[in-house]
């Protein structure tokens, strides 16, 4: 023979078998089927975009009324991290006061790169969440420094902290995230269709790993989804150049034969022949895809990230999808130095501030605008105290953080959670004594903000707790920034 043993693999699919590991498990087929006449009959995505490496909250959203940016300005100011009032050179870009803020005298900014983000707000198409964060059950300063209060594991390490953000459980570890959780659970929303529920544009992560069901990981924009996973037929696999279309469509036939001989008994080849058909199915729902984009997206790692999210929400009727939940992510933001350069956080948050712009127009587009919720994950927040001074300036890791939630179906141009007292050592700093450092203790979980987005989606009541363990532990599950 002269095919190695390498190219007998590679060429009767168990390479295939290894990329569609990246694929979503399949599910028993009859069960499926069965669940088609509970699917829902409109559509829904949510839309994760997971800031790595921990936000500097205390500059991306500011209080602007004069007696807390007068606490903004004193804490920040001298060692260079405080960004101008708004009108100034390079000063903070005003929000719309709702009425509530009016009649509490609040009034806040955006850091001056999210002009695109000030518009989504100001014209009610984002909302922000305050102060929000990883918690076992509601802490107060007094319950978090006596003890008397469950407090997360791990707080400030950045693994764990991301693993709670990503999982909502925050007492003990866990393999499955709360996207995958509720992909679980509202399965059923998605009737007989057999595309994976979960995609990623970043790599499987722990958010979309559920139990019963498993994430599909494609590159961004820069690969049509055609070739995203170029499994549908033998032609198409890698390496086919030696071989005639018979012999390429033998050896398929072949693979397709050798995985229907297994036995459901042997657990796990049938588990791998069922991926792998998973894979192929995917592979071929793809292969024809050609959706038409027209919305600009900027050329930048977040942009063409959201721009795929785009083209396969574009063609979300070819694939009989009803529910799916998408995860995208932009790494750079553990500024601990340099935090005020040109490159750092201005440039990052820029270039978020124009992707979710983008891909917002996306969905007016398409027409689902109030059928998509894109919203934003964080590690942490970060320090109110600076760290460093001069052009080195930065911060450290904290804990409750500011996120955004975009969409036509949020109520927009408002706060939701509590925004905290910018006093270092004050009421909802964790440190206290003689070097207090403005690490805000969260007034909203993880749990809360998760079931609010989990409720619109489609989730019902009774699957909650299955979902998010603690958050019968807080007294407001939903926090009312999505219409029904």
């Amino acid at each position: 023979m002269s095919q190695t043993r390498r190219d007998f693999l590679k060429h009767t699919g168990c390479a295939a078998l290894g990329t569609s590991l990246l694929a979503a498990g399949i599910q028993d087929f009859a069960l499926v089927r069965a669940f088609a006449d509970t699917a829902a009959t409109d559509y829904k995505a949510l839309v994760c975009v997971f800031m790595q490496g921990g936000n500097d909250g205390n500059n991306t959203v500011v209080p602007v009324d004069p007696t807390r940016f007068a606490q903004y300005t004193n804490a920040r100011s001298a060692a260079g991290l405080a960004l101008p009032a708004p009108g100034q050179t390079g000063g903070l870009l005003p929000l719309n006061q709702s009425p509530g803020q009016v009649t509490r005298g609040e009034q806040y900014g955006l850091h001056p790169s999210m002009a695109e983000i000030q518009s989504l707000y100001n014209g009610g198409k984002a909302a922000v969440l305050c102060n929000a964060g990883p918690l076992v059950e509601p802490l107060t300063k007094t319950t978090y420094q006596n003890g008397t209060g469950k407090r997360p594991q791990q707080l400030f390490s950045h693994s764990d902290q991301v693993n709670q953000w990503l999982t909502s459980v925050s007492n003990t570890d866990s393999q499955t995230g709360w996207g995958g959780r509720t992909a679980d659970h509202a399965g059923v929303l998605n009737g007989a269709a057999t595309f994976p529920q979960m995609i990623s544009i970043a790599g499987v992560n722990l958010f979309v790993t559920g139990q019963t069901t498993r994430p599909l990981a494609i590159g961004d924009s820069n690969t049509p989804l055609a070739n995203v996973l170029p499994l549908n037929n033998a032609a198409n696999t890698a390496d086919t150049s030696n071989y005639t279309a018979a012999e390429n469509n033998a050896r398929r036939a072949s693979f397709d034969a050798i995985r229907a001989l297994v036995s459901p008994s042997d657990k796990l080849p049938k588990a791998a022949a069922d991926v792998t058909t998973s894979a192929l199915v995917t592979s071929a729902a793809l292969a024809s895809a050609n959706p038409s984009i027209t919305t600009a997206f900027p050329n930048t790692s977040i942009g063409r990230q959201l721009l795929q999210i785009a083209r396969l929400i574009a063609i979300r009727d070819t694939l009989s999808m009803k529910r799916q939940i998408f995860f995208a992510q932009l790494g750079g933001f553990d500024t601990h130095n340099n935090q005020m350069a040109a490159g750092s956080q201005s440039s990052l948050l820029q270039q978020l501030s124009q992707a979710v712009s983008a891909f917002y127009s996306a969905t007016v587009e398409l027409g689902v605008e109030s059928n998509v919720t894109t919203f934003t994950l964080s590690d942490f927040g970060r320090t109110f105290q600076p760290a460093g001074s001069g052009a080195s300036v930065g911060s450290d890791h904290a804990w409750g953080n500011h996120h955004f939630v975009v969409g036509g179906a949020v109520r927009g141009g408002d706060f939701y959670g509590t925004y905290p007292t910018l006093v270092m050592g004050g009421a909802d700093d964790t440190d206290g004594g003689s070097n207090p450092r403005g690490r805000w203790i969260p007034t909203t979980s993880v749990d809360q903000y998760a079931a609010t987005l989990a409720a619109w989606y489609g989730l019902s009541q009774s699957d909650l707790p299955l979902v998010l363990p603690s958050v019968a532990r807080f007294a407001t599950p939903n926090l009312g920034f999505m219409l029904p």
